[in-house]
């Protein structure tokens, strides 16, 4: 790795400073947060105004915030990623950790549709490939991602006289059960499958988000109930979220402490 360039460094972290508090700072702010020179900032300042990173906020002398050129870059960051391809290498690394099948996975009408997936290297694991499609109610993922949709648009797509198809016997087939267990993911901010779309397999599922906070597809990991129990089920439920979250990062999203 070559040595890094102090000035650039400065900069960055002057911008940096603009994704806390109302997004605006004025150089006096930037002195005391950074610990820098007053000259170094006044230069910085200029630099980064005369470039379009940051512009000076109308009606507030001598506070700035984010220009148009951050914004671009941005944009032409989203247009870049390609969701399946972040999403395989998140899964993998996540599979690396636990040794158990990750999936990643959208939403489509009532079904999700999987994009990206891990195997276990265990002989005993799930089977299934990318580009299957499965009904949402039956798979943590699905569940995930039905929680997500704003109340409308849920009753819109599965409406209260709706049937909901069994894949196994502990399949939910009713929408007002299905309610009430999507309640709880919301409140949870994780899904678990119990056996209901393979019986011989359990799931946990976190909701991956856009850099707008949207929920848009959500990630899972898959155990045979072999290998599950309540303890298990914990170390994954942390696990899903966490790689989760880091798919969400790669995506733009930035989460609030």
């Amino acid at each position: 790795m070559g040595r890094l360039v102090p000035a650039v460094t400065r900069a960055l972290d002057i911008l940096e400073l603009f994704l806390d508090g109302d997004g605006t700072l004025s150089a006096p702010d930037i002195v005391r947060k950074l610990q820098l020179p007053r000259t170094t900032v006044h230069e910085l300042v200029t630099t980064l105004a005369a470039r379009q990173y940051i512009v000076p906020v109308t009606g507030q002398t001598g506070r700035y915030r984010l220009g148009v050129r951050p914004y671009q870059l941005g944009s032409r960051y989203a247009e870049q990623l390609d969701l399946a391809a972040e999403g395989q290498q998140v899964a993998r690394s996540v599979a690396e950790t636990c040794d158990e099948t990750v999936h990643v996975a959208i939403l489509e009408g009532t079904d999700v549709i999987y994009i990206a997936k891990v195997d276990s290297t265990h002989a005993v694991r799930m089977v299934s490939a990318a580009g299957r499609r499965l009904p949402a109610h039956c798979t943590s993922v699905g569940k995930m991602l039905l929680a997500s949709l704003p109340e409308t648009e849920l009753a819109a797509r599965i409406p209260d006289g709706a049937e909901l198809a069994a894949m196994t016997p502990n399949s939910i087939t009713d929408p007002g059960a299905l309610r009430e267990v999507l309640a709880e993911v919301r409140q949870r901010g994780i899904a678990v499958e119990n056996r209901e779309s393979n019986p011989d397999v359990s799931c946990v599922a976190a909701p991956v988000r856009d850099r707008t906070g949207r929920v848009v597809a959500a990630l899972s990991i898959s155990v045979p109930t072999i290998r599950w129990s309540d303890d298990r089920r914990e170390e994954l439920e942390q696990l899903a979220t966490k790689g989760a979250a880091e798919l969400s990062e790669r995506l733009g999203h930035r989460s609030v402490a």
